[in-house]
Parts: structure tokens; C-alpha cells; sequence
């Protein structure tokens, strides 16, 4: 039946109504934006998080959602949990993947690798994504970029600007994401003569320094200071990531900072063991509980030395 012809017999105007939903959608839209912060806060405590543990969480707090609501609003903010399961992510059916190169590798000079990732930070009136390039040995963060869009482009300038100021990595590493798989971002790699590594699906460690990475700058600039807009957003993460590079005092390095130790080339590293396909014997018995083996890998950094 016609809105008007309902309206009419009900003996109500048009702009009553349309008032009536204008004030639900508001209401949808505020219950969203709740849930949304609630996931992403989460999933930075413990990324090994899956749909399921976050169904019980929210539900613990109060919200009535099912798994499928969950889902798809982690899809919103491209979570996936730290853990093997289906690929709730994939990557660009004609693009390229390429194998991961870093198993098994001694982390022992500046360039030998690099690594991207993308990561969502809200704002009152949505969210926004950080990129940024990693370097594995000293944990500087060589270029980053922020955009209200998903699209490559972004990513791709941030590649350039780390290439055009640091040189070439001996290696590159990324998620099988399509901006990073895109010709567009492949490309440049290519070009410059890098080797391109991609994670694999499934795996928690292959790309932590980032993971961690995003840890630290949501724990100690995001959430604290809680910006208004994506311009005052650029201007704390300009000066977080500055203080990031030249004073904070990172433990796993010896508590000197990323530039000193990209500078002088000691005093940083790592070696990346696969924990739970390797036969090489480890200081930390391996664990058969996977949340347990994830925890115990982003938060300790066992097998990262």
C-alpha cells in the first residue's frame, strides 16, 4: 500500500513518519558505530580474536548480535582473527600471489626486509586507514599514509616515499590484500629489482612487527587522545610517529630507538622461526592450543629474539 494511502487512514502526515524513520536509522547508525568501536578495541588487545570469541564478547557486554552480524561487521573493518580457519579476506582472484620468503630467516642488517600493513582507526564520523612501511630489523617506520579510502593509490605513495628516502629493501613482505597485490603496487617492487614476500593464509607471525606495530600507536596515541577529525588525526600521528622513530625507547631493542639502531646497524634483528612447522628445537615448547600459541607470540614475542 502507497505510504500516502496509509497515512490517510491513519490520520497522520507524511513528514510524521518520515520523522519515525529518520530517528530509527539514527538509532541503527549510533548501535553500530558502538559495536564497531568495541571490535576494533578488542581486536587490537588480542588479534587473535575470531568471530566467534567476539560474538561471546559482545554478548557478555550486553548486545544482543549472532556470529553473522559480527562478521560482517568485522568484514567492515577488515579484521580477521590471528588463527587458521576459512579466508574471510581474499585477495583479487587475477592478481599474482607470491610465496613467503622470510621462514626460517636471521633478521641481521637494515633493508634486508620491509614490511606493510593497513589498519583502521575510527573517528566520530567514520573510520580512516593507516598504512605504513616497517623496516624488520630496527622497527622504523620508513613512510606512512592516511586515507578515507580503500583503494591502492594510497599505498602506493607510501611505497614510493620509503623507496625514494631509504633506498631498497633486500626483501618486501605484505598481507595477500588486493591493494598489495595489486599490479599498481607490485609494480614498483618489480621495478626496483625487490623480492616480494606475502603472507600466508592463516599465519599469525608473518607480518607481527606490524601487528605490534598498530598495538602500540592505537594504544598510546589513538585511543588516548581520541581525535575529532582525519586533520587533527594526520597531525598526532606526525607527531607520534616521530617520537615513535627518535625517542621512544623500545625494549626489544636493547632500549635504544628505531633511528639509532637503523642508523648504526647494531642492535636490532630477528629471527623468524616457524614455530608450528619447524623441526629446529626452540627455547619455548611448542604449544598445541593455537589462542594460547597466538597469545603467548604477540604478546611475549617468544620466537622473535
Amino acid at each position: 500500500m502507497p505510504l500516502l494511502r496509509q497515512c490517510k487512514l491513519l490520520a497522520v502526515t507524511r513528514s510524521v513518519v518520515y520523522a519515525q524513520n529518520k530517528r530509527q536509522q539514527k538509532d541503527v547508525a549510533e548501535s553500530e558505530r558502538v559495536l564497531l568501536q568495541l571490535l576494533d578495541e578488542e581486536y587490537t588487545r588480542h588479534p587473535f580474536y575470531g568471530s566467534r570469541r567476539m560474538t561471546e564478547y559482545l554478548c557478555g557486554l550486553g548486545h544482543a548480535v549472532n556470529r553473522k552480524r559480527v562478521q560482517r561487521l568485522m568484514q567492515t573493518l577488515g579484521l580477521v582473527g590471528m588463527a587458521p580457519g576459512p579466508n574471510t579476506s581474499k585477495p583479487h582472484p587475477q592478481h599474482k600471489i607470491y610465496p613467503y620468503l622470510l621462514r626460517g630467516v636471521d633478521i641481521s642488517r637494515p633493508n634486508q626486509v620491509w614490511s606493510t600493513d593497513i589498519t583502521y582507526i575510527r573517528l566520530p564520523r567514520g573510520f580512516v586507514y593507516l598504512v605504513a612501511i616497517i623496516d624488520w630489523y630496527s622497527r622504523k617506520v620508513l613512510a606512512w599514509r592516511l586515507s578515507n579510502t580503500m583503494d591502492a593509490g594510497f599505498c602506493v605513495d607510501c611505497l614510493e616515499e620509503a623507496l625514494k628516502v631509504y633506498g631498497t629493501p633486500g626483501i618486501f613482505n605484505t598481507d595477500q590484500g588486493s591493494q598489495f597485490t595489486s599490479d599498481a603496487f607490485t609494480g614498483v617492487l618489480i621495478k626496483n629489482e625487490v623480492k616480494i614476500s606475502m603472507d600466508g593464509r592463516g599465519r599469525a607471525l608473518d607480518n607481527i612487527f606490524v601487528e605490534r606495530l598498530w598495538r602500540t600507536v592505537k594504544y598510546e596515541e589513538v585511543y588516548l587522545k581520541q581525535h575529532n577529525s582525519m586533520q587533527d588525526l594526520l597531525i598526532g600521528l606526525t607527531q607520534y610517529f616521530l617520537f615513535y622513530n627518535q625517542e621512544r625507547l623500545h625494549q626489544a631493542l636493547g632500549y635504544k630507538t628505531p633511528d639509532v639502531v637503523y642508523q648504526t646497524a647494531t642492535g636490532g634483528g630477528a629471527t623468524i622461526v616457524d614455530k608450528f612447522n619447524s623441526t629446529k628445537d626452540t627455547s619455548v615448547p611448542v604449544q598445541k592450543d593455537w589462542d594460547s600459541a597466538i597469545q603467548l607470540e604477540c604478546e611475549q614475542g617468544s620466537i622473535l629474539n
